[in-house]
Formats: structure tokens, sequence, C-alpha cells
């Protein structure tokens, strides 16, 4: 039978150990590279798919259930009663604003704004998605209208060089839509946002406008999947090869860019569990880090020399070293990240360390410290979901109840 034919897991009322070998097939994992991820052995993970073993407790579920990215808990146990979505977040109220402006195909009759004008609207959005601790409400409040407004410049531009600045203005919005519309339940509104803000900064033919729509490209093939992992380096890895000739002279805003490219090629390395090249990249990122001016920060990647030590984190946590997770988040200098989404971002990865060290009490502090930052964050991050319904679970009533608090907070549990 070919694979085509194989029930689907989403519709089919199938045992849970065929949910796992269906769901990890279409993923592109082999059996020992799952097992791997989860810290077990091939021969355990061919009995759950058997169904000689049982299936497995809570935890072990949600460890399932983010090492195969599943849409919702659901799609894994079966169980539609109770539905837990884990690497789609809840869709925001504004999503459908957002999305009417984005496929809005008649331009409207009015003069278009400057550049200039968008540009200063720009840098007030991304100012305010640092700085809000409900940035996507903000965001989603502002994006219909830059999004028309951006459109319409470029279609109403009198040159070709203003219509090349007016496509890379258009890709910077692009770009913004992205971090508002990613962990939404729309993936097809993202991918046409991505794609739409390369194909507007190649007609930029801008190299910063470039390198920032290759870099969010590539994060969404990195996170749509293992069988993505290879587009994502095809990105990476053409984009830093379009701006090697610029970097000698380049600004701290084209350097920044490639720095980021950089550590993205490391990161999609680390969820690949290859050690030596993750580690790799990193260095070169780091050492792209050390030529910015010491207090610069990018307003888009985060990219800076403050966002090494988080990025090593998140590098230790993707290999599974919960240790070295633990070392580095107690280097990094986290008062350093002046962007409340990126520090939420930060404590989530310093989270998943310290759980990986065996260390859950000091994991759901750091999960308060990054609602404290960002609440918008840490409700749409999958990992943070998957570590608080854990949580729910464990024998430490005072842990019980610390995590029930939370996923009350963030809506994974009535309140």
């Amino acid at each position: 039978m070919s694979f085509d034919a194989t029930p689907d897991p989403y519709t089919n009322p199938i045992a849970f150990g065929q949910r796992v070998q269906i769901l990890r097939t279409r993923r592109g994992m082999s059996r020992p590279v799952l097992a791997g991820l989860l810290g077990m052995s091939p021969s355990w993970l061919k009995q759950i798919e058997t169904g000689l073993i049982q299936v497995p407790k809570l935890p072990m579920i949600l460890r399932i259930a983010e090492t195969l990215r599943v849409r919702d808990l659901s799609d894994l146990t079966g169980d539609v009663s109770a539905p837990a979505e884990l690497f789609i977040g809840p869709g925001h109220p504004r999503l459908a604003a957002v999305k009417a402006a984005v496929d809005n195909l008649f331009m409207e009759q009015r003069p278009a704004p400057s550049n200039e004008h968008l540009q200063h609207r720009l840098t007030r959005a991304w100012s305010a998605r640092h700085t809000a601790p409900n940035h996507r409400e903000v965001v989603g409040g502002l994006l219909p209208d830059l999004i028309r407004d951006a459109q319409l410049a470029v279609q109403q531009a009198e040159s070709a060089a203003a219509r090349r600045a007016a496509q890379a203005t258009l890709s910077e919005v692009y770009s913004l839509s992205q971090f508002f519309v990613a962990y939404q339940p729309d993936s097809a509104l993202l991918w046409r946002v991505a794609e739409r803000g390369m194909v507007a900064a190649r007609e930029s033919e801008d190299p910063h406008a470039i390198g920032v729509a290759a870099w969010l490209t590539a994060q969404a093939h990195r996170d749509s999947g293992p069988r993505h992992f290879d587009a994502a380096d095809t990105v990476t890895e053409q984009a830093l090869r379009f701006l090697d000739p610029h970097l000698p002279d380049a600004d701290d805003q084209v350097l920044a860019i490639a720095g980021a490219l950089q550590f993205e090629t490391g990161y999609t390395a680390a969820r690949r569990g290859d050690t030596p090249t993750a580690w790799s990249w990193w260095d070169k990122a780091n050492k792209t880090a050390r030529k910015l001016e010491p207090n610069y920060y990018h307003p888009i990647t985060s990219f800076s020399r403050a966002i090494m030590g988080a990025h090593a984190v998140t590098v230790a946590v993707e290999l599974r070293a919960g240790g070295e997770s633990v070392r580095q988040a107690v280097k990094a200098d986290a008062t350093s990240i002046p962007s409340r989404p990126r520090l939420a971002r930060h404590r989530i990865e310093e989270a998943r360390g310290y759980q990986l060290d065996g260390q859950p009490e000091v994991a759901l502090d750091t999960l308060d410290r990054a609602h404290e930052a960002a609440p918008e964050t840490i409700r749409y991050n999958g990992y943070a979901r998957r570590i608080i319904l854990e949580e729910t679970e464990a024998k430490s009533p005072d842990r019980r109840r610390r995590a029930a608090e939370l996923a009350t907070k963030l809506g994974l549990l009535a309140a």
C-alpha cells in the first residue's frame, strides 16, 4: 500500500501508535531519528507504533507532539473532546483584518503616502512591537493600513528608483506582518506573506531587504519540520552568498542581517542534532556581532552583540544539552535585551534548558518571568505551552498548582 493510501490521522479514529507512525513519516523522520530526539530507543518507538506498549503518559505524549510539531494535541491522541493547540496558537482578533489587507487585489483611488512617511510609520510600528507587552494587539491594529498604503505606494511610484524604494518598504511591511501572522491558525497566509515579502525585496534590489526576507523565509521553512530543513539551508546559503560582496563596506544594518542569517544556519543544524556545525555557525555569527557597534540592536531580527548569549542558549536547547543550556543561560545577559517579545522568547528558551536539566521548578519560575515580559509571546509559543501542560501532571502539588495558574493565564485551562 502506498503512503498516500494510509489513513489520515486527522480524520480517522485510529490508534495512538499508528498516529505517531503516520505523522513521523509525513515529517520525513526515520524511527531512529525520532527515538533519539525523544531520548528513547528505536525498539521502544517501534513497540509504541505497533501497539505493543500502552499509550505513554502525558509528559512523553507532549514531547512526541513537540518533536513532530503537531497542530493540535488531539491530532496525536485522537481525543477531539479536549483539543489543546501547541505550535499553532489561538487566532488573534485582528487576524481577519490583516488577512483582508494582504489579500486586497484592488487598489483604492487615492494618492499614496510618501515613502518617507511610510518609513516613519514603520519605525513606530517596530518600536511598538519591541516595547508593548501586548505587541500582537498593537501591531495588528497598525498593519492593515500600513499594508494597503505600502501596496499603493508601489503602484503609484513615478520612477524606477522610487519604485525600488517603495518595494523595499513594502517588503519590510510584509516582514512585520510575518511576525504577527506566525503561530496563528492560517499557515497559507503565513506563506503568502513570506513569498510576497521576498518578491518585493528582490524587486527593490536592496541588500538589507533581501536579507531580511530570506531570514524570515528560512524560519518559515525550518518551522515546517525536518522535511523542510534543506530548503531553509538553501535560502540562508543563497542569501549569504548574495550579501558577501556587500560586507566589506557594509553598515551595521547589513552586517546584522548577515549575522542573523549565519545564526539561522546554526539553528537549523542544531534542530538536526548536528553539534559541530551548529556551534561553528554560532561562532561565525558571534564574530559578525563583534563588528557591530556595542549598543547596536537590529530592529527586525534583534541581532546584536547582546543577543548572542541568548542564541547560545537556543543552540544548546535544540541540541537537547540540558547542562550546557543552563551554563549558557547563566552566562547570558538577559537585561541587555531591549525587546520585550525577544526577552520573553529568551526566557522560554531558558525554561526549556532548565527542564532538560531536571529543574522543573526553575523552568516554571522562568516561564512566569516570560509572561511578565510579554504575555502575548508566551501565549503563542508551543514550547512554553508544552512545558506548562506537562507540569500540570507533575507529582508535586505545588508544581501542579503553579502550572495550572500559568495554563489558565494562557487560556490552556478554563478559569
